[in-house]
């Protein structure tokens, strides 16, 4: 018979986070760090709880979207706008080693549970916040959702069609960027932690982490004044690499701009004419001329299905693909064997496929451990872990200050 293998460790076992806040951002952070092993107990109101839990398409009257954003978290249910509700909050925090919070800048401090008061309980703690426009500047106090930040960071300025109007990403981009800004920012924090034994705080603005991706735009525009431009599939400045309409009406997305790939692209297409041309062999000559080549790999896909585009590239080399609905997505065997595609038995015992976990760490994988919570599922345990009796949880929730 043989031996069961051995559970590989979690690269966060033994980090206590508090997670207040709902919706995207501060939650996708620490969904990220629940998936390698962090014990995060949520905060949420008694009443509804994280209005993500009705979010988009709902099964048995919750978001299946819950089952992705908060796995491998507990559930407390608890009213932080009642003194007893921050008192629980101070018990948790002294414990912890991280609290995240995304509400707008200065609640906190309303309720009590500012970096200063927090800190001072617990020098070690570190504290994420997530807001709009961050915790300090003019725009500070204003509302801030990832879409607004998505359109003040430079983004939504250039996901278009030249002349249309700018479209939205189509997923909360903003708000992902800014967890993952924020989870860099725990660890980098931990890192120093562990030298100094020393907590503190970490201010991620949602348009700051948008901005912080937006590549080359700023200095283009300091050094030349240009203001980039929607350029709908294309990549401005590298060339050539678009979305090419097939045959059979699907695109194939083709990115042949590095020199030796462009070469062998003209060869593919029987324009060698193009792949020879001295003006074309670097990316400078090529976006010169970017509408020539374009049409010249456009005349050749439309001749053909994207199978056979996608085929006939692989061969040669070139990098392309195909644009995936979710249907091909959930049909890939490459992301199944990734596991990246993976199966959830929900309590009612239904399945349901969720993404896998990422990044992949050899030594210290991510795992789903839990499935996300019922409302305030473990509020009486978690009451019970900082000294509370069962006289004082039950009084608590008669009063509808924890459910």
């Amino acid at each position: 018979m043989t031996a069961a293998p051995t559970p590989l460790p979690s690269a966060l076992a033994g980090l206590k986070v508090i997670e207040l806040g709902q919706l995207i951002a501060g939650p996708f952070a620490a969904k990220t760090l629940a998936d390698f092993g962090a014990e995060v107990i949520k905060i949420e109101p008694p009443g509804a709880g994280d209005p993500l839990r009705q979010w988009r398409l709902l099964l048995d009257g919750t978001s299946v979207w819950w089952q992705v954003q908060s796995r491998n978290k507990r559930s407390l249910a608890l009213d932080l706008r009642t003194p007893e509700g921050q008192d629980v909050v101070r018990r948790l925090a002294v414990e912890a080693d991280v609290l995240i919070e995304n509400f707008r800048p200065g609640a906190m401090e309303g309720w009590g549970l500012g970096p200063d008061a927090l800190l001072a309980a617990n020098p070690r703690l570190i504290m994420l916040r997530v807001s709009g426009y961050g915790q300090t500047g003019p725009y500070r106090d204003r509302p801030g959702f990832g879409v607004v930040a998505e359109a003040m960071g430079g983004l939504r300025h250039l996901t278009a069609e030249p002349g249309r109007v700018p479209v939205r990403v189509g997923v909360s981009i903003g708000d992902t960027l800014a967890a993952l800004h924020g989870v860099i920012g725990i660890l980098l924090a931990l890192q120093h932690r562990h030298a100094t034994g020393q907590g503190q705080v970490i201010d991620v603005a949602l348009y700051e982490a948008v901005f912080n991706c937006m590549e080359s735009l700023l200095p283009e525009y300091s050094a030349f004044g240009v203001v980039r431009e929607p350029a709908g599939s294309a990549m401005p400045g590298i060339a050539p690499t678009n979305a090419y309409r097939c045959a059979d009406g699907g695109y194939a997305l083709i990115a042949g701009n590095g020199d030796s790939i462009f070469r062998r692209l003209m060869t593919l297409i029987q324009r060698d004419d193009l792949g020879s041309d001295p003006a074309l062999a670097d990316n400078a000559g090529r976006v010169a001329r970017v509408a020539e080549i374009d049409a010249a790999i456009g005349a050749w896909a439309a001749q053909r299905p994207v199978a056979d585009v996608l085929q006939a590239l692989d061969s040669a080399s070139v990098p392309a693909g195909r644009i995936y609905t979710v249907a091909d997505i959930a049909a890939d065997p490459h992301y199944r064997a990734r596991g990246m595609l993976q199966q959830v038995r929900l309590n009612d015992g239904r399945v349901i496929d969720v993404p896998g976990i990422c990044p992949k760490l050899s030594a210290t994988p991510g795992g789903h451990r839990r499935n996300a919570p019922a409302l305030g599922q473990d509020s009486d345990a978690v009451l019970k872990e900082v000294g509370l009796s069962d006289e004082q949880i039950a009084e608590l929730r008669q009063r509808g200050i924890v459910r």
